[in-house]
């Protein structure tokens, strides 16, 4: 059994923001698989806040952190591309500092969602750029990327 948590913000106001690339994914794994040894979720909570929640829908489902897939955004990879790392994350993420702390761990599958397509000659600040929405030629980008995804966990 796998558990595959996708992280962002509640609510429609965040709900196509760099920063919640991670639910967009659950959204279309629920579109397509139908495996039951697969819990997919999205966080219920802040992304800053990410770790109660995520802790707490790993004690109900009574599974350990090496079945745990944790799907973010990341600014340490372009647009276009993805990584999926077990107890390697990024350098700087709140969302996924606030799960290593609460479970105690940073032993758990990252599914780290390139979202950085930032002007190298005006680069704005990361904690403003993740809360602004994808634009229509990166979410092309991205539909494709998310599909990667999603084959991928499903086959995992």
């Amino acid at each position: 059994m796998k558990l595959i948590i996708g992280l962002g913000n509640p609510g429609e106001k965040y709900k196509n923001n760099r920063h919640n690339v991670g639910q967009m994914v659950i959204e279309k794994l629920q579109s397509i698989s139908h495996n039951k040894n697969i819990l997919l979720k999205k966080s219920g909570s802040f992304m800053n806040d990410s770790g109660d929640f995520v802790k707490s829908i790993l004690t109900k489902s009574k599974l350990e952190t090496s079945n745990l897939y944790i799907i973010h955004d990341d600014l340490d990879i372009t647009l276009g591309s993805y990584k999926i790392q077990f107890g390697k994350g990024p350098k700087i993420h709140n969302g996924i500092n606030d799960i290593q702390e609460k479970l105690g761990t940073s032993d758990f599958w990252y599914v780290r969602v390139g979202v950085d397509n930032r002007d190298p000659n005006n680069r704005i600040p990361g904690e403003q750029y993740v809360l602004e929405d994808f634009t229509n030629e990166e979410r092309d980008i991205l539909d494709k990327v998310i599909d990667e995804i999603c084959k991928k966990l499903v086959i995992l």
